[in-house]
């Protein structure tokens, strides 16, 4: 190879790695509640006998979950904007979304647009999902205990939507439907890690299911690690006139 074409050969190296965005930023944080935690009555499942056989400890509605320290469970947080325009492709790995002793499992759960939804029935008595979808087509499959295991795709995005079963009313799921894989939903100890961001200025939003949503900004380099908390408290009764 001559002078000249190294040199062109450089300069093409170059550019092309100051035109291409670092995909190497990570946010992380911790989400909290703080103050007085609220008594949730005992879910009774005495109308399906099969499900009582999979629990031997009293079963506590999800809404609010907690760790030690009061760390948040069962928060869904997401980049809400500031990431460049364009298409991110989906995992192969679907999303598996399990009913396991009539309770799903995640109770909230982020999927991409294109990316297979593996919903599945161990239980050995009938269920149904039925999907509260508004942007999407809403659907609700039956799945009688010889249906173990059924598919689903969600095409458009759209921000948690709840998915119940009709048969058990006590069972409840919140999924969101994303164009990018920018999201985490948080566990007992209440962190969650978004990687793989490009360089940029984002809004973080963290949302739970009764106590709403939270944002925050935060601008992250390339190679990059930055954190962001949220707290939660409950929401102060109205008072009397």
């Amino acid at each position: 190879m001559d002078i000249k074409n190294k040199v062109f050969g450089l300069l093409t190296v170059s550019i092309l790695a100051v035109g291409s965005p670092a995909f190497a930023a990570t946010i992380t944080g911790t989400v909290k509640f703080d103050g007085a935690v609220p008594k949730f009555k005992e879910i009774k499942m005495d109308a399906d006998p099969v499900c009582l056989t999979h629990h031997h400890d009293p079963v506590i509605p999800e809404t609010l979950v907690l760790g030690d320290g009061n760390t948040m469970a069962n928060v869904f947080v997401h980049v809400k904007s500031g990431l460049p325009k364009k298409a991110y492709t989906p995992p192969q790995e679907p999303l598996v979304l399990d009913q396991k002793g009539c309770q799903y499992a995640p109770h909230v759960a982020g999927v991409m647009t294109g990316q297979t939804v593996k919903i599945l029935n161990p239980d050995g008595t009938l269920h149904n999902v039925h999907a509260l979808c508004k942007v999407n087509p809403e659907f609700n499959i039956a799945m009688p205990k010889f249906r173990t295991e059924t598919t689903h795709v969600f095409n458009k995005p759209e921000f948690m939507f709840a998915m119940k079963c009709d048969v058990h009313p006590w069972m409840g799921a919140w999924v969101s439907v994303l164009d990018h894989p920018f999201f985490a939903t948080t566990q007992n100890d209440g962190k969650f890690t978004i990687t793989n961001l490009p360089a940029g200025t984002y809004e973080i939003e963290a949302w739970q299911e009764k106590l709403g949503t939270q944002t925050a900004t935060v601008t992250v380099g390339a190679d990059e690690e930055k954190t962001v908390d949220f707290t939660y408290t409950k929401p102060s009764a109205p008072e009397k006139n």
